[in-house]
């Protein structure tokens, strides 16, 4: 009997089975979610288990009742699954989920508590890049963004105490795009560099709030996960230096978009047809 778990969260829908003794994992858009359900309905037997905000959408489009896990539950149950997959040990440390905005979560051994978040994620970095250049698709964002420069758009300390010793790290950002305000740059600017300029937004934001959390709670490490994160090698990038800038140490677990989805599958198989 086949187990099936679906993290249906506000733009994607991800999906987690085992096949042939090899763990599938997909994902679509929200607006595919009829082709989703289609898809379960063909899974005659299958015990389905399902997380996220759009769960209870699918729910009225598929013939068996699902099982439901709580979000974050099945998010740290997949991220645990991965830990032990890959023999990482860490039992206490902030779980940053960027989707399309930002959950920060304190996870110690088997419990777990929500310390907060951001509306600044993958959302913003969408949103955002569609009002400066008017580009929509994501990937095209994205390898745009990898190609541009934020000098001559974002203040940084070391813009602010030139020729002098700053007192924090002088490449901490001191302003997102604040160096238009100083003159010290001419429009226009290219797409390149304002996608680029607002992946640094988001990321630096996101990896801010998290080492604060982090120090706040007496954990060292911050474990990156979520949609945001695919294909986006500029985000973790920015994200990585600037979390080891504030003072802690990054991990982002591959295919860790998939947590929910794969806590799902997990607690699928306890659950009776």
């Amino acid at each position: 009997m086949m187990n099936i778990g679906i993290d249906a969260g506000g733009t994607l829908i991800k999906i987690a089975y085992m096949e042939k003794n090899e763990l599938i994992l997909n994902k679509f858009p929200v607006s595919e979610m009829a082709h989703v359900a289609a898809w379960i309905n063909g899974q005659i037997d299958a015990r389905i288990c399902m997380t996220g905000g759009k769960a209870s959408a699918i729910q009225s489009l598929i013939q068996q009742k699902a099982g439901e896990l709580v979000e974050f539950d099945a998010t740290c149950r997949g991220v645990q699954y991965f830990l032990e997959k890959h023999g990482i040990m860490d039992s206490l440390y902030v779980l940053t989920n960027v989707g399309t905005g930002t959950s920060i979560h304190l996870v110690d051994g088997d419990a777990h508590r929500r310390l907060g978040g951001t509306g600044i994620g993958g959302g913003t970095l969408i949103g955002l890049s569609q009002l400066l250049t008017g580009l929509t698709d994501y990937e095209e964002i994205i390898q745009a963004a990898a190609n541009g420069a934020r000098d001559r758009i974002d203040l940084k300390v070391s813009h602010i105490y030139e020729g002098v010793e700053p007192p924090i790290p002088g490449d901490l950002t001191a302003s997102n795009f604040g160096r238009i305000l100083q003159g010290a740059s001419n429009p226009p600017f290219s797409k390149e560099e304002l996608l680029a300029s607002v992946v640094g937004l988001v990321g630096e934001t996101v990896a801010t709030v998290s080492v604060l959390a982090a120090g706040q709670s007496g954990a060292t490490t911050v474990i990156f996960i979520g949609s945001s994160f695919i294909g986006n090698n500029l985000l973790k990038e920015v994200v990585q230096r600037y979390t080891k800038l504030r003072g802690a140490s990054p991990l982002f677990i591959e295919n860790g978009e998939y947590a929910g989805s794969i806590g799902a599958w997990l607690h699928a198989d306890g659950l009776h047809t």
